[in-house]
């Protein structure tokens, strides 16, 4: 997958299939717009996402909210799903300003060589957001280019959104976020040294600390799956500042027990997958009363099937 980032100052050179989004998550909603442009595939078109980074919305400081998918995780995903290019548009002063008829005609006709184009009802472009889905219609159709306007997916009465997907995440019902995502919440990272509390236990476990603009569910014991190196493992998570074993702890970390692996996962970079909450972070009064939670946790994460 291309990936043209940090720059405005680009030209395609083949007619493209074009996606605008924020993407945050990546959806059911989203992935019904994406396989609009992976169609177009079929007709010679590559298939282009087009987001701004940063989101408008945190450019303009409208919001603090942490992301339901990194950079790099959106990136595996559209990888993943079949994406020719992505463009990560810059989101800045300048850009931000740009009138939406120049961004429709200049940007993404002449730039992006677009041919068709996908986006949602809710979609705003262009100085102030004055540009949508109207708009893009018709310029489309004067320069002969198919749109397609998608209409918002409901789940549960409700509209899938990036919202939505974040409240479940924030309230910890990682069933529903697995419904709204198409795909179980992760988090991606590098493994690191903890304090080694879990080896000397006899329950070794993998730790990583997430991107600081990650959301995470709530503190506390998650039955869980591990990817690393093309191999999937069981787990069970834990989300926290241990604040048993570290009364100082000040990083939110993910510390996992992998089942049936027995290696050296130290600087592997793996994706921890959260499918069902447990239990509440706790404090216990010693050691032993915290290794006995922790066998009980892992005895119940081995007879937990999904």
């Amino acid at each position: 997958m291309q990936i043209i980032t940090g720059t405005t100052d680009f030209k395609l050179q083949e007619k493209t299939a074009v996606a605008i989004g924020k993407f945050d998550g990546v959806h059911i909603g989203h992935r019904s717009l994406l396989a609009e442009i992976l169609k177009q595939k079929e007709s010679g078109k590559k298939a282009c996402v087009f987001t701004f980074d940063p989101p408008p919305a945190v450019f303009f400081g409208k919001t603090e909210e942490k992301e339901l998918t990194t950079k790099e995780e959106k990136r595996k995903i559209f990888k993943e799903l079949g994406i020719d290019i992505l463009i990560e548009f810059p989101m800045n002063a300048t850009t931000a300003a740009t009138p939406p008829e120049e961004f429709v005609q200049n940007i993404l006709f002449t730039q992006m060589q677009a041919g068709f184009v996908a986006a949602g009802t809710d979609l705003s472009f262009g100085n102030k957001g004055a540009g949508n889905a109207a708009l893009l219609q018709q310029m489309a159709k004067e320069c002969g280019v198919d749109v397609s306007i998608i209409d918002k997916i409901l789940l549960n009465e409700k509209e899938v959104s990036s919202t939505y997907a974040r409240e479940a995440v924030e309230i910890g019902n990682m069933e529903l976020a697995e419904k709204l995502l198409g795909m179980p919440y992760s988090v991606e990272g590098i493994v690191e040294h903890g304090n080694h509390m879990g080896h000397k236990m006899g329950m070794p476990t993998v730790n990583l600390i997430p991107e600081s603009n990650k959301l995470l569910p709530p503190c506390g014991v998650y039955y869980a799956g591990v990817l690393m190196e093309g191999r999937y493992y069981k787990g069970i998570s834990n989300i926290g500042y241990k604040p048993t074993v570290k009364e100082k702890e000040k990083r939110l970390g993910v510390e996992t027990y992998l089942y049936d692996y027995d290696g050296n996962a130290y600087g592997k970079v793996i994706t921890v997958e959260f499918y069902s909450f447990k239990r509440p972070e706790q404090k216990f009064e010693n050691l032993e009363a915290l290794q006995k939670q922790v066998k009980e946790d892992i005895v119940s994460g081995q007879l937990y099937n999904r």
